[in-house]
């Protein structure tokens, strides 16, 4: 009977337990969700606040509800489209050019010779210098006048010696790609590196006693399994490119093709002082992100996990 007794009373125990851990878990996240709720949750709404209004600066007494108005005029524009599709060219190909050269430097950094840690450093110096700073060299490196390209290309006979880099079309976005890889590949290479790691030696072993190629061993066995540190790699470089406004910014201030949807909507903000329609273009590239993220979380994302469970 006494035994009966503690069966019944066990389940009941579990569930207050169990409670209470729910309960304690909700005050300890609180303080953190109304921290995250007021440095982003309160800029979003804002911004959105005042895209359904006409507001300007430099009208005064110009604030007027016009819901819908400045989304109809942003989506209408031909600069919002140039400036879209912009942003998409240029995540494509950095994302695709970081991701190839990412790999052959995860390749280099994992495999075991003298020097590696240093060869490490050296990789990932690219990565620590600021992208403001990262941009003021490259756009001096490709200076018409004073420019280290157009020296060498002078000096050696070479065709280009003539392109304005920064101040034609094509050039200034190719530039901008160039400036984006060489800093950002190294952060997918030390993202890839990670996935490396993990990856047993046995495994190599294993395939080169059954005679396979390095070539072989990679395609069958090191991309399979690194794939979903490639996938997580894709996801935050994707998304971080997306919202790329520092290089443009710094290269050539959007000009010459380069204008991005971030530096769209600060243009009709800080510049032109059009606080509507510049905050329409800022929910508008907020929107454009998310549904990007939604999209990699929803395809990508439960490809990672079925390939962390195989």
């Amino acid at each position: 009977m006494e035994a009966t007794t503690v069966k019944a009373s066990t389940p009941q125990r579990r569930r207050s337990r169990g409670l209470s851990e729910r309960r304690l878990a909700g005050y300890m996240l609180t303080p953190s969700l109304v921290l995250i709720a007021l440095v982003a949750a309160y800029p979003i709404v804002y911004a959105v606040w005042l895209s359904l209004h006409d507001y300007s600066v430099r009208v005064p007494g110009l604030k007027r509800w016009d819901i819908g108005g400045n989304y109809v005029e942003a989506l209408t524009s031909a600069d919002f489209w140039e400036a879209f599709r912009t942003t998409f060219v240029f995540t494509g190909v950095s994302v695709f050019l970081e991701l190839l050269l990412g790999i052959a430097m995860a390749l280099c950094m994992h495999s075991a010779f003298k020097g590696q840690g240093a060869l490490r450093t050296i990789v990932l110096v690219p990565w620590a210098v600021l992208t403001v700073v990262t941009a003021m060299m490259w756009r001096t490196i490709f200076q018409p006048d004073l420019g280290f390209v157009t020296s060498m290309l002078s000096t050696f006979g070479l065709p280009g010696a003539d392109i304005v880099w920064l101040g034609e079309d094509g050039w200034a976005l190719a530039v901008m790609i160039f400036a984006d890889v060489w800093k950002t590949a190294p952060f997918m290479a030390l993202l890839l590196l990670a996935g490396l790691q993990v990856i047993p030696e046995d495994v190599y072993d294993a395939a080169k006693v059954d005679g396979a190629t390095a070539w072989q061993r990679f395609v069958r066995i090191t991309l399979p399994l690194l794939r979903p540190a490639i996938l997580v790699a894709l996801i935050f470089r994707t998304l971080d490119a997306l919202r790329i406004f520092d290089l443009p910014f710094v290269l050539t201030r959007g000009a010459h093709g380069t204008n991005t949807l971030s530096l769209l909507a600060y243009q009709e903000l800080q510049q032109n002082r059009i606080i509507g329609l510049g905050s329409a273009l800022s929910v508008l590239t907020f929107l454009i992100v998310m549904t990007v993220s939604l999209v990699y979380i929803r395809f990508v994302g439960g490809n990672i996990r079925a390939l962390t469970e195989e």
